[in-house]
């Protein structure tokens, strides 16, 4: 059964208060929730992590080498600006998707720039929850080929 950790980055604990009009009214518990649930459906393990904290995400990157055979990261801001996030899912070596909820490409230029894309094995975007979802599935098919 693959084992998946979801990260998600800084300002993510605030969804549901959050720009509704951009993020919906979802919040991160709830999100949590629902997929924990769709590990069970989809017979997978997850752990979930969140922290606003460019450092905490590096050491719980690091930590998670020789655990978990995929993640999915959300890094929220730091995506635009952490070459230490991008350093640290490259040190790993293990499969990892970028999500994001909302069109990365829709949005303001400076958004246009993801640090940690270039070191994942895909990114998807503008899905809004299911963005996490999808990324996960992504990452199943990718284990299993």
């Amino acid at each position: 059964m693959p084992k998946i950790l979801v990260i998600n980055g800084v300002n993510m604990n605030m969804l549901g208060v959050r720009e509704p009009d951009k993020y919906g009214t979802m919040t991160l518990k709830e999100l949590e929730k629902d997929l924990y649930a769709y590990s069970f459906e989809e017979n997978f393990e997850l752990e979930t992590f969140q922290s606003n904290f460019e450092g905490e995400i590096v050491e719980k990157i690091h930590a998670a080498r020789g655990q978990f055979d995929g993640i999915v990261i959300n890094a929220g801001a730091h995506t635009h600006t952490s070459v230490a996030i991008a350093d640290a899912i490259a040190s790993v070596n293990i499969p990892t998707v970028e999500v994001h909820m909302t069109n990365l490409y829709s949005r303001e230029e400076y958004r246009h720039k993801s640090y940690i894309a270039p070191v994942c094995i895909g990114q998807i975007c503008g899905f809004g929850a299911n963005s996490y979802r999808l990324g996960i599935k992504a990452l199943i098919s990718a284990a299993t080929r």
